[in-house]
C-alpha cells in the first residue's frame, strides 16, 4: 500500500511511533481495523454506523 502524505505529517507520525516504541505499520493496521469496525457494511450493502 502506498499513500501520499505531507513530509511534516510523516515526520510527526514517525517521531510519535518511535517515542511509543511502535512501528508505523503497526499503527496503520490498528487504525484501518478501527475504521473498518466503525464503518461496517452489511451483506446487503447497507452501511452500519
Amino acid at each position: 500500500m502506498h499513500i501520499s502524505i505531507t513530509d511534516d505529517l510523516k515526520k510527526r507520525f514517525h517521531a510519535t511511533c518511535v517515542m511509543r516504541g511502535k512501528k508505523m505499520s503497526q499503527i496503520v493496521i490498528e487504525l484501518i481495523e478501527q475504521w473498518l469496525e466503525t464503518n461496517k457494511v452489511s451483506q446487503a450493502g447497507e452501511i452500519k454506523r
